[in-house]
């Protein structure tokens, strides 16, 4: 089983639309796959049409209450790909966390307990380096950057990238970065072309080559509770992700 997170600081930048659509990949040839929902804020759950109000279980009972994994997993439209999905209650599992003995790592210590049959982990994180976000970090194999291509993303990039490798330093010296796919791409946007020149100027093979564009139908999509793949397999943005998750999975050593 590989673990791999999604995350960025910041909020709004394609994170949870990037996670859905990769395990969506993923299941599609065979992987059995799960999504680790890690945000209060529910996006990858309601995006997968599931009410968050209405859940028995939840992520913050994996957390907090020592709930098995097993026991919380919801089916999705996608065979082979399931959800344990989050509610509100999941912001107040960092606080009642920080008392907890080896708290950076107890997401680790319950995904150790899924089902050697499962293939892949995907965690969508919450926009920001808090103690969630560190437990996805130190029980994740690697790491997928979600990057919108606006002014300052450079500079949040480069705080995150330290942020990781502080992790990494103090608690999971297996992490790496397994790349950084830029999002909400718009070439009519001069600003779009230069952030891409700069990122790749800097990180080099660590972009993937698919850049994600803006495009309505992936936007329309959560609202149907659908990935993009499903909801429009012809759009110009399902195809771009089926693009990355090709990649995504060649690192992975699967094609």
């Amino acid at each position: 089983m590989k673990i791999i997170s999604v995350t960025n600081r910041k909020g709004g930048v394609g994170k949870t639309t990037t996670a859905i659509n990769i395990a969506t990949a993923m299941a599609a040839i065979g992987k059995k796959v799960v999504l680790f929902d890690l945000d209060p804020q529910g996006n990858a759950t309601t995006s997968l049409g599931l009410n968050k109000n209405k859940l028995a279980l939840s992520t913050y009972d994996v957390l907090v209450n020592n709930e098995k994994i097993e026991n919380v997993l919801q089916k999705t439209l996608v065979p082979l790909f399931e959800i344990a999905p989050a509610k509100p209650d999941l912001a107040a599992a960092e606080v009642e966390l920080i008392g907890a003995h080896n708290r950076e790592k107890i997401l680790k210590n319950a995904l150790n307990t899924l089902s050697a049959s499962i293939d892949y982990v995907l965690i969508d994180c919450p926009p920001s380096l808090n103690l969630l976000t560190i437990n996805a970090l130190c029980a994740s194999d690697s790491v997928i950057i979600p990057l919108q291509c606006e002014f300052l993303a450079l500079e949040g990039l480069t705080d995150l990238m330290k942020n990781i490798e502080r992790v990494k330093k103090s608690f999971n010296p297996s992490l790496k970065v397994q790349g950084i796919v830029l999002t909400m791409f718009d070439k009519r946007n001069k600003l779009s072309s230069l952030v891409e020149k700069d990122v790749r100027n800097y990180f080099k093979d660590l972009v993937y080559q698919t850049v994600i564009p803006r495009n309505v139908r992936v936007s329309e999509a959560p609202s149907h509770g659908k990935p993009i793949m499903i909801y429009d397999f012809k759009s110009v943005g399902a195809q771009s992700y089926i693009n990355l998750s090709k990649e995504v999975l060649i690192r992975e050593g699967e094609i």
